[in-house]
């Protein structure tokens, strides 16, 4: 429970922050969270096949 509302939090001041930054602030800082999480997602891919879980 304390993780949500910590989340919660956390994101209220991030929106906060993206309504008074200059959309071009925010569409770049957007684009780079977009390429890290695909870049994760395709390395968590390609670790699972290489090596595949004992379940």
């Amino acid at each position: 429970m304390l993780f949500l509302v910590a989340a919660l939090l956390l994101m209220g001041v991030v929106m906060g922050s993206v309504a008074h930054a200059p959309l071009s602030v925010s569409l770049v800082a957007a684009a780079l969270i977009g390429v890290w999480l695909a870049v994760f997602a395709l390395r968590e891919r390609n670790s699972r096949r290489r090596h595949p879980s004992v379940n």
